[in-house]
C-alpha cells in the first residue's frame, strides 16, 4: 500500500490558539485515518516575496531560493491539503497571501482562456478562525472573505474541497466546540 500524504499549512502567528487547535485537532484526525502528515507554519519560514517576473509560469518553478522550494516538494507529494488560517480583515494573513502568489506557476498555466490548472487530483481542507460572533462573521464578509480567497488559489489549481470550517467568536473561546471537531472528524472517516 503507498504512502497517503498530507500536508498541514498553519499561517497563523499563534501556534496554540484556536486556528493552530483546529489544525492540530485535524491531524490527529488525519493520522487515525492512516495518513503519513507533515506540518509547516508559514511564520517559520523564509518565502521571500513574488517578483512578478512570471517565469514560473513557463517552467512550472519559481526562480527564487528559499523555503518555497521545500514547500512545493511537500504539495506535489501530498494527497490532501490542510490549509489553517486566521481571519485578518476579512482575507488571510500576509503570509499566506504571500506563499499563494509565489505558487503561482506550480499551481496554474497560463492559456489564452482561462487558466489551466497544475495541481489535480489532490484535495483540501479549509480551517479558519474569526473573532466576529457568527452569524456576523458571515454576513458581513469576515470569514467568507478568507474562505473565498484561499478557495480562489485552491480552484484554480485544479485542488478539490473535503471540508472548509469557521470558527467565529475566537477570541471570546479557550476550547472549540464540540460541534465543529465533530465535523472536521467527519472528513477523515
Amino acid at each position: 500500500m503507498k504512502d497517503r500524504h498530507v500536508l498541514a499549512i498553519l499561517g497563523s502567528p499563534h501556534t496554540n490558539g484556536i486556528t493552530g487547535t483546529m489544525l492540530n485537532y485535524a491531524i490527529g484526525e488525519a493520522e487515525k485515518a492512516g495518513y503519513l502528515v507533515t506540518k509547516i507554519n508559514l511564520y517559520e519560514k523564509k518565502i521571500s516575496f513574488c517578483t512578478g517576473c512570471r517565469k514560473c509560469l513557463e517552467t512550472g518553478k519559481c526562480v527564487q531560493k528559499d523555503d518555497l522550494e521545500d514547500i512545493v516538494a511537500l504539495l506535489r507529494k501530498s494527497e490532501i491539503v490542510i490549509l489553517a488560517a486566521p481571519v485578518y480583515w476579512a482575507n488571510v494573513p500576509a503570509p499566506v497571501k504571500n506563499l499563494f502568489d509565489r505558487l503561482l506557476g506550480t499551481a496554474m498555466e497560463e492559456t489564452s482562456t482561462f487558466p489551466k490548472p497544475r495541481l489535480s487530483g489532490k484535495k483540501y481542507m479549509l480551517l479558519t478562525a474569526c473573532n466576529t460572533p457568527a452569524p456576523f462573521s458571515w454576513i458581513f464578509g469576515q470569514s467568507r472573505g478568507a474562505i473565498r480567497n484561499m478557495d480562489e488559489f485552491f480552484k484554480t489549481a485544479g485542488i478539490k474541497p473535503v471540508g472548509k470550517f469557521v470558527c467565529s467568536n475566537a477570541g471570546k473561546r479557550k476550547d472549540l466546540p464540540q460541534s465543529l471537531l465533530g465535523k472536521i472528524a467527519k472528513c477523515w472517516k
